[in-house]
C-alpha cells in the first residue's frame, strides 16, 4: 500500500491544558539517514508530553515538534543506512517525538521487535518506561542483586517498570502509593513492601522496615520535600536517582548526608541522552528483557486507552494521577 503524502496527527494550538490539542492534517515525515518510518497503531502517553503540551519541556531541535515519545506499528520505509529492522516489521519504538500521528519517523537502532505474547497496544507501552528504567536504575544506579531499592509513584508507568525488572534480577522494593488500592497493587505487581504515603511517613516506614540500614537506590520523581527524606533513607554508600519532579526541582536539604554517608546523588533524562546510549539500551532491553516478557516473568500493566482524537481527555487522566499503569492512543484499527 503506497505511503500516502498526508496524515493525521495532534497539534496543540498554543501551550496550555489538554483541551489546547486537536487533531490537524500535516505531511507525512520522511526517514532521514538511519531511520525508519514508522504506520503507527498505538501511541503511549506519557507525563513528558504533557509538559510539552503546556510549554514546559520543548523538544530538541531536529526532533519533530508533534508529541509522542513511543509508538507501536509497521515499518513501511527506511532511510539511507538503516539497519536492523525491514519493512513490514512490527515494532515498538522510542522516539524523539511525532508519536501522536498516523506516521512517526524514528532511529532504526531505537526500534525494538514486538515481544512475542504481546499485543501492539501493550508494546506501544514498553520503549519511554523500559528505556528509563533500565539507563537509570540498572547503568547509572548500579542496582544489583541482594540490593533494596525504594522507587516512589509505584503504580505509574515507571514505577511499576521499576518493581518488576528490579525484582526480576534479584533487588528487593519497597515502594510508595497514594491510595490503599495503590498500595496492593504494587503489591500484585511484585513489591516486597508498599506505603501509603498519604497515610503513613515512608522515611519511618523504610527505617523500620530495613532495621534502621536503610536502602542502597532510590528512584525518585517526585523532588520537592522527598529529596530530604530519600537522603536520609538511603544506607551507606547509597545512590539517589532523580528523574523527574512532580513537586519543586528547587530544593533545601542538608547535604551533611551526601558526606557522612559517601552518596551519590545522579539522574537524568531519556530525550536529551545520546543516540548511541538510546541505541544501546535497546540492545539492553532486547537481550535482557524482552525474553522475561515472552516467558511471563512479568507484564505490562495498562490503565485506558484512548482514541487519538481524544487526547486531551487522556492527558487529563495522566495529570490527574488516577491511573494505575499506562495510557495509550489508539491510532490506526488497521493494524489491530
Amino acid at each position: 500500500m503506497p505511503i500516502p503524502a498526508t496524515m493525521r496527527h495532534i497539534s496543540v494550538r498554543a501551550p496550555g491544558p489538554p483541551e489546547s490539542m486537536a487533531i490537524a492534517e500535516g505531511p507525512v515525515p520522511l526517514p532521514r539517514a538511519g531511520e525508519a518510518l514508522i504506520e503507527v497503531a498505538w501511541a503511549g502517553v506519557n507525563r513528558p508530553d504533557c509538559l510539552q503540551r503546556a510549554g514546559a519541556y520543548p523538544p530538541p531541535p531536529d526532533a519533530s515538534p508533534i508529541l509522542g515519545l513511543e509508538v507501536a506499528g509497521r515499518v513501511v520505509a527506511l532511510g539511507p543506512e538503516a539497519e536492523g529492522v525491514a519493512v513490514g516489521d512490527l515494532v515498538c519504538a522510542l522516539t524523539p517525538g511525532g508519536g501522536y500521528a498516523e506516521y512517526c519517523a524514528t532511529p532504526a537502532a531505537w526500534c525494538l521487535p514486538v515481544p512475542r505474547g504481546l499485543s501492539l497496544a501493550e508494546a506501544a507501552s514498553l520503549p519511554e518506561t523500559h528505556f528509563t528504567v533500565m539507563n537509570n536504575l540498572f547503568d547509572r544506579a548500579r542496582l544489583a542483586i541482594g540490593e533494596t531499592l525504594l522507587v516512589h509513584g509505584g503504580t505509574s508507568g515507571i514505577g511499576l517498570t521499576a518493581i518488576q525488572l528490579a525484582k526480576a534480577f534479584g533487588a528487593t522494593v519497597i515502594t510508595t502509593a497514594g491510595t490503599q488500592e495503590k498500595v496492593a497493587y504494587c503489591l500484585r505487581m511484585g513489591a516486597d513492601y508498599a506505603i501509603d504515603y498519604r497515610t503513613q511517613d515512608f522515611e519511618t516506614e523504610v527505617t523500620r522496615i530495613t532495621g534502621e540500614r536503610g536502602v542502597d537506590v532510590v528512584l525518585d520523581m517526585v523532588g520537592g520535600d522527598y529529596a530530604q527524606k530519600n537522603l536520609k533513607c538511603l544506607a551507606l554508600e547509597g545512590r539517589l536517582v532523580q528523574i523527574a519532579f512532580l513537586k519543586s526541582s528547587r530544593i533545601e536539604c542538608d547535604w551533611r548526608h551526601i558526606m557522612i554517608k559517601r552518596l551519590t546523588v545522579t539522574g537524568s533524562t531519556l530525550r536529551a541522552s545520546p543516540y548511541e546510549r538510546k541505541a544501546a539500551l535497546a540492545r539492553e532491553l532486547l537481550r535482557d528483557v524482552w525474553p522475561l516478557y515472552e516467558r511471563g516473568v512479568i507484564k505490562t500493566a495498562i490503565h485506558a486507552t484512548f482514541p487519538l482524537a481524544d487526547a486531551a481527555a487522556a492527558h487529563a487522566l495522566m495529570e490527574s494521577s488516577q491511573h494505575i499503569g499506562k495510557i495509550v492512543m489508539s491510532v490506526r484499527e488497521s493494524l489491530q
